[in-house]
């Protein structure tokens, strides 16, 4: 019997087909500037890397250990915050990820959550490395 209670990959939305299939911000930086990871109570897995100059969110990429809604939440963060400022980081909201992808259907909302959870720990880690210099050259995980 077919689950008609998710969208199909044709019914949903462009940005959302493209956030879902993007790969040129999936992986691990190998030495991220902010690192930040979080698991859902459905057992995905996320983690954020930052690479920042100055204010400046360069590059973020993401990891996923999970649905294809979390990889298109991991990727709309990456999305939205590349070149924006550490500042704009932290206006992110989970409800932002889901407005630009337009079809996350609402029982996997958590996914947003799980993936800005995610960037906001990394953002933490970060702060945190600046007041630690000395460990900023240092891989975490």
């Amino acid at each position: 019997m077919a689950d008609n209670s998710h969208p199909s990959y044709e019914e949903h939305s462009e940005n959302f087909q493209k956030m879902v299939s993007r790969v040129e911000r999936y992986g691990e930086l190998e030495y991220p500037d902010g690192y930040g990871t979080r698991t859902g109570d459905c057992g995905d897995t996320i983690e954020i890397f930052l690479s920042v100059r100055g204010a400046q969110l360069q590059m973020v990429t993401f990891r996923v250990n999970g649905c294809a809604n979390t990889v298109a939440c991991g990727n709309t963060v990456s999305f939205l915050m590349e070149g924006r400022t550490l500042a704009d980081g932290w206006e992110l909201t989970p409800e932002n990820v889901s407005d630009y992808l337009k079809t996350l259907p609402a029982d996997h909302f958590h996914c947003a959550e799980l993936a800005v959870g995610a960037f906001y720990n990394a953002l933490t880690d970060y702060n945190k490395r600046q007041k630690e210099q000395w460990k900023q050259n240092y891989p975490r995980r």
